[in-house]
């Protein structure tokens, strides 16, 4: 009898241990879901402070915004970001994007500082929609156009939009009827 006492005991305190390592691992899980979401409210905050006048107004007013300024902002790494914001979305006043929506470079305006590239190719998509369909406008009238809103920018970097955005040139965008 002695020996099988002794013998359950044993069963019994690596029962214990087992139990233990399994609570271990979920609190550890528990903690690392919380700071994953903490992190995720961070990032999602510090956007939000960055493009309030796009939230507020619209893609005319999305600014230019780079990792490095989220990263700074609330102290984590580059890559931290990178990968919060990676296949996660934001549903805003605005509609619903992708967090990865709000990063991009910039254009240089004649007056006012910067303009984000989104805001721009949106500006390149209402002229091209604005125009005579019999008389398309060139690259070059784009460029014209733009500039008279304040937007500095070369020709090639106009086609390079209009390219990702799927727009035809001019010559292919012209209706003869």
């Amino acid at each position: 009898m002695a020996g099988l006492t002794d013998h359950g005991h044993g069963e019994e305190e690596s029962g214990k241990k087992y139990i233990k390592d399994k609570v271990q691992s979920a609190t550890w899980l528990i903690k690392s879901i919380q700071q994953r979401q903490n992190t995720i409210y961070k990032v999602a905050e510090s956007i939000v402070k960055f493009q309030r006048d796009f939230f507020d107004r619209g893609i005319d007013f999305l600014k230019p915004l780079v990792l490095r300024d989220i990263a700074s902002d609330i102290e984590m790494h580059e890559s931290t970001i990178s990968r919060v914001v990676s296949n996660k979305y934001v549903h805003s006043p605005q509609g619903i994007f992708e967090m990865k929506y709000f990063f991009g470079s910039s254009i240089k305006r004649t007056s006012e500082g910067t303009i984000a590239s989104k805001s721009v190719k949106e500006e390149i998509k209402q002229i091209v929609s604005g125009e005579k369909p019999k008389k398309p406008y060139s690259d070059c009238e784009i460029v014209d156009l733009l500039e008279a809103k304040g937007i500095n920018i070369a020709r090639r970097t106009v086609a390079k939009y209009r390219e990702m955005m799927g727009i035809l040139p001019s010559s292919k965008r012209k209706k003869y009827f």
